[in-house]
């Protein structure tokens, strides 16, 4: 396979945000991209250095579509937020996503199999009443972005599905997920991201929150859990540390891949030493 030629463009790890509250930062993290280098270095070069395009997945594809429904519905008025209005809205949700994405229509060579795959949109929507009752809940926010900015000068940012605020003010962080619930000892590897969001909601609100909760879809199962303060700490640490790893990587050129089951789901596999293909060449910062 032909390697794309070398491109100059500025490097994320170099790249400075808007500053902060007067601060320039020096650099923004999210969840998704700590997650991707945790994973694999190689593959947090390829989405964040490289900007390496991926095509898009049905799964993935389910999990945006289902996602709109899911934030959508909370616009209707509580008695409305049924598992029959929910299905009712997904067809016109699929309409807007082409509409933004309509690379996601040539996932199916037919309507046939369009509407197979609907149908298990279909099913994941009526899992997720299953689990939670929307006509009892009056979300804060949903689609939430938030940042923070640590002492170190990193930005932590992203986006949070759900958040609740009790009465009392306790705050409940919700993230929904089509596929399937982590095994046993998987667990805080998938509430990482929650974690990173409940940090960056206590350093710039003040309040830990009281239960961070995932939903998932594909089972039906609830896996929630309840920080503290030494939580947060410690994944203040671990992000910090991550940032520091990133940077280590980009200054020595080593982004190793990691073999793992979530090889089967990588794209750019074509490109992987660990599978017998070869990076393009590193982008050159401008200068």
């Amino acid at each position: 396979m032909s390697q794309p030629d070398v491109v100059e463009a500025e490097s994320p790890a170099q790249r400075r945000g808007r500053p902060v509250d007067g601060v320039d930062v020096l650099a923004a993290l999210s969840p998704s991209r700590a997650a991707d280098f945790l994973a694999c270095p190689l593959l947090y070069r390829f989405r964040s250095i490289d900007r390496l395009p991926e095509p898009p997945s049905p799964d993935a594809t389910r999990g945006t579509l289902v996602h709109r429904v899911l934030e959508q519905i909370f616009d209707l008025p509580a008695s409305e937020r049924t598992p029959e209005q929910a299905t009712a809205m997904l067809e016109p949700a699929w309409v807007e996503l082409v509409e933004a994405e309509p690379d996601a229509e040539a996932l199916f060579a037919d309507d046939a199999e369009r509407e197979a795959w609907l149908a298990t949109c279909r099913e994941a929507l009526a899992g997720y009443f299953t689990l939670e009752d929307p006509r009892r809940l009056e979300p804060a926010d949903r689609e939430l972005y938030v940042e923070a900015l640590l002492e170190s000068r990193l930005l932590l940012r992203g986006f949070v599905d759900r958040v609740d605020v009790a009465p009392d003010g306790a705050v409940r962080i919700t993230d929904y997920k089509s596929g399937r619930s982590p095994g046993v000892g998987f667990e805080a590897k998938a509430l990482f991201q929650l974690k990173f969001y409940a940090l960056a909601l206590w350093r710039t609100r003040g309040v830990v929150p009281r239960l961070l909760q995932l939903v998932y879809l594909g089972d039906r199962q609830l896996v929630t859990y309840e920080p503290d303060e030494l939580d947060l700490l410690a994944t203040e640490r671990k992000v910090e540390a991550v940032w520091r790893a990133i940077r280590y990587a980009e200054q020595s050129g080593d982004w190793r891949p990691q073999r793992s089951r979530l090889c089967g789901w990588c794209a750019h596999q074509a490109l992987c030493p660990a599978w017998g293909g070869t990076p393009p060449p590193l982008p050159r910062p401008p200068g």
